[in-house]
C-alpha cells in the first residue's frame, strides 16, 4: 500500500497485518509487556458501502452486528477482549474520568453511563481505554513507573481547552505519576497542511501553530499544539511521539471527515493494561 507520510524520513508507527486486517501501534509502547496499544485503519472488517470495511462506530448507521464483528476482529489481532473496552462520551469537552474494572464494557456491552467525557485514565489491569476519531487527535499517555495509562480524544476545542494537560494532571493526582517519567504519543490525525480553519478558530491558538493563507483562512497544527501542551505539562519532548501519518492525506487507509464528510466510518484508538491470564 502506498502510504503518504508527513515526513518520509520518520515512519513513527508500526503497521501490522493479520489476513486483511491492518492496524498500527507505537514501538515505544510495544516494548512494555503489560501494555496493549493500537490504532485502527479502514481494512479488515465486514461493514459495507461507504462504511467499508472496519467501521468502529455504532452511531453511523451501520449494522450493529457488523460493528461488533469489527471489534472482535481488531481485539483478537491486538490482543485484548471486547468486554474489557471502556469508551469515552466524546463531546469535544476537556473532562477526564478515572475508570476501572467495574466500568468494563461501557460503550460496548451497555451504554456509557457518563456524559461529556473525552479523556479516560486507569491503572487497573483488564481495562482497555477507547476513543474514536476520524481526523481528531487521540493522545496516548503511559506512566511505566506506576503502570498507569490515559487516552484522550482532542479536536480543536479539546486542544484549546488543554484536555491533554488535564489528563496528565489527573494521572498525577490519581496515581502519583511524575510527568518527567511519562511517555506520550499522538495517533494518526489531520496534519497542518490539510487542516484549514477560519479566524474564529485560529485566534484561540499561538501564532507558532498557525499559518495564514489569506482571505480569513488559516492552517492549524493540532499535532504540534498538543505536543507543546504535553511538554508544558512536564513530559519531556523526547518522550512524545507524533504519528507522522495524516488521516486526510491517506483516505484509502483511514476514515477522514475532511476528505469524505459525514459519509464515512470511524477509527478507534486503544490503550489497555493486560489483565490476569
Amino acid at each position: 500500500m502506498d502510504i503518504k507520510y508527513i515526513n518520509e524520513e520518520d515512519r513513527g508507527m508500526t503497521l501490522h497485518r493479520k489476513d486483511d486486517l491492518l492496524w498500527l501501534s507505537f514501538p515505544q509502547f510495544d516494548s512494555y509487556k503489560w501494555l496493549k496499544n493500537g490504532f485502527s485503519t479502514r481494512f479488515g472488517g465486514v461493514s459495507k458501502g461507504h462504511l467499508a470495511s472496519l467501521n468502529l462506530d455504532f452511531r453511523r448507521g451501520d449494522d450493529e452486528n457488523a460493528v461488533r464483528t469489527n471489534y472482535e476482529r481488531i481485539a483478537a489481532a491486538i490482543g485484548f477482549q471486547t468486554e474489557d473496552l471502556v469508551f469515552a462520551h466524546q463531546t469535544h469537552k476537556a473532562n477526564v474520568l478515572k475508570v476501572g474494572r467495574k466500568d468494563r464494557g461501557a460503550g460496548f456491552l451497555r451504554e456509557v453511563p457518563w456524559r461529556d467525557i473525552d479523556g479516560l485514565i486507569t491503572d487497573e489491569p483488564g481495562v482497555v481505554l477507547t476513543v474514536l476519531a476520524a481526523d481528531c487527535l487521540s493522545v496516548y499517555l503511559v506512566d511505566p513507573d506506576h503502570q498507569a495509562i490515559g487516552l484522550v480524544h482532542s479536536g480543536w476545542r479539546g486542544t484549546e481547552a488543554g484536555i491533554a494537560a488535564n489528563a496528565v494532571r489527573a494521572m498525577q493526582e490519581a496515581y502519583g505519576s511524575e510527568p518527567s517519567s511519562m511517555y506520550a504519543a499522538i495517533g494518526p490525525s489531520i496534519c497542518q497542511d490539510c487542516y484549514e480553519v477560519g479566524e474564529e478558530v485560529a485566534i484561540h491558538f499561538p501564532n507558532c501553530y498557525v499559518i495564514g493563507k489569506g482571505g480569513g483562512k488559516y492552517l492549524l497544527d493540532l499535532q504540534g499544539t498538543n505536543r507543546g501542551i504535553l511538554a508544558e505539562a512536564g513530559i519531556p519532548v523526547d518522550h512524545i511521539s507524533l504519528p507522522n501519518l495524516c488521516t486526510c492525506c491517506n483516505p484509502d487507509l483511514f476514515y477522514s471527515h475532511r476528505a469524505a464528510g459525514p459519509n464515512r466510518g470511524e477509527l478507534a484508538a486503544f490503550l489497555g493494561i493486560l489483565g490476569p491470564s
